[in-house]
């Protein structure tokens, strides 16, 4: 029974780090929209769909191993740390989603007033896989450093902004591209955000204590 259990383990391991990685897909392909990669959109709204499904597949794995397995202690934890986790994951794809359609409309002068965005989406990602990958690993230490990790998001964030007012101050006219672009970055915040949910929900796995 046990072995069964563990082999159902890895299988949740398995498909929350391949959750992880559309996760990661879904971040780039919004950040290539804003290159003006026009099928970018596209694939971001795919990946989005593929996020989706992923998270009926895992709900459906963890809800087994709950009903069929009745785990305790540890065990217990990690599966509901793992219904926890999907639900954030899920948010950053639609918020992956929602960076890529803004894009169309950004007028392609405005771009280089994104810069510091490419910085917090190469952030963002990471701290989406490290938080996977610490739940994976037992890593309590890398789950850590993806709390610590949001502050240079956060830091990237207020460097948006203070481009973007630089920005209006320069051209009055750039208020709605402004604005589309502070979006951008706000959702990229959030999606750090998401990550520290996870890495939240890691440490309570291993420890059985909740932050929040």
């Amino acid at each position: 029974m046990r072995n069964r259990f563990d082999r159902q383990l890895v299988l949740l391991h398995e498909k929350l780090i391949a959750m992880g990685a559309l996760c990661e897909d879904a971040i780039f392909a919004s950040i290539r929209a804003l290159a003006e990669d026009s099928e970018a959109v596209e694939r971001a709204a795919q990946i989005e769909r593929e996020i989706d499904a992923s998270e009926r597949e895992i709900e459906n794995l963890c809800m087994k191993l709950l009903l069929q397995q009745q785990p305790v202690a540890r065990d217990l934890r990690a599966i509901s740390s793992a219904l926890k986790m999907i639900s954030d994951m899920e948010r950053i794809g639609d918020q992956a989603l929602d960076i890529a359609e803004i894009t169309p409309y950004l007028p392609h002068g405005l771009l280089e007033a994104a810069l510091p965005i490419h910085h917090m989406a190469k952030a963002a990602a990471k701290m989406v896989t490290d938080s996977v990958d610490s739940f994976v690993k037992g890593d309590l230490s890398l789950a850590k450093q993806v709390q610590k990790d949001d502050d240079t998001v956060d830091a990237l964030f207020a460097a948006v902004k203070k481009d973007l007012i630089a920005q209006l101050r320069q051209d009055p006219d750039s208020g709605q591209a402004c604005l589309d672009l502070l979006m951008i970055a706000k959702y990229l915040e959030r999606i750090g955000d998401h990550a520290v949910n996870v890495s939240e929900w890691v440490e309570y796995s291993i420890t059985g204590v909740h932050l929040k």
